[in-house]
């Protein structure tokens, strides 16, 4: 029996149609935690709930099932090749166009003064680290809040509750990297 990769592939689809995770639960009248919990394969939705979410695409469950997403072969990237998958300010520039069937998702990411990842901490299966390469970021995982400012690095499991928030008068940039790919 072959077992199909919902979540990876629901991943590879919503990325190709350049949305995020947040903006897609949005459409359907989900909290993207659902979104996340599928994309990692934590939780199997119903195949009315799956056709709902594919409607916010727009893609139908015949094409969703059908589509045979390519394997990544390419190795290097330009900087004019990542690929934007964050809208606002907050810029989460991806290596490679999509993950399917990747277990590690590569970022730059970008953040204005001011801007930070919500109030509502985020929460999903795997790791994560990330290196500051400028500016200043507030990283609080759970009770635990630090500043960490360029060359400063961060590293914890993605199940404990975390945020970011660009602290300071200039923007903050960072190269992360999560597994399983979450966005």
């Amino acid at each position: 029996m072959t077992t199909i990769d919902i979540g990876g592939r629901l991943r590879f689809i919503r990325m190709r149609h350049a949305l995020s995770q947040r903006e897609l639960a949005k459409r359907v009248g989900v909290t993207n935690s659902t979104i996340s919990l599928i994309e990692s394969n934590q939780t199997n939705p119903s195949v009315g709930a799956l056709k709902r979410i594919l409607d916010g695409i727009p893609i139908g469950l015949a094409e969703f099932f059908a589509m045979e997403p390519d394997k990544a072969q390419k190795v290097f990237y330009q900087s004019d090749e990542l690929v934007e998958i964050g809208k606002g300010k907050i810029s989460y520039r991806q290596v490679g166009d999509h993950l399917f069937g990747r277990a590690l998702q590569i970022l730059k990411e970008r953040y204005e003064p001011g801007s930070d990842t919500g109030k509502v901490p985020l929460v999903h299966d795997g790791e994560e680290g990330g290196i500051v390469l400028s500016g200043r970021l507030e990283v609080t995982v759970e009770d635990q809040r630090k500043i960490l400012g360029p060359g400063d690095a961060y590293y914890f499991e993605s199940r404990r509750p975390h945020r970011f928030r660009c602290v300071g008068p200039v923007a903050c940039e960072v190269v992360s990297a999560c597994t399983p790919p979450t966005f």
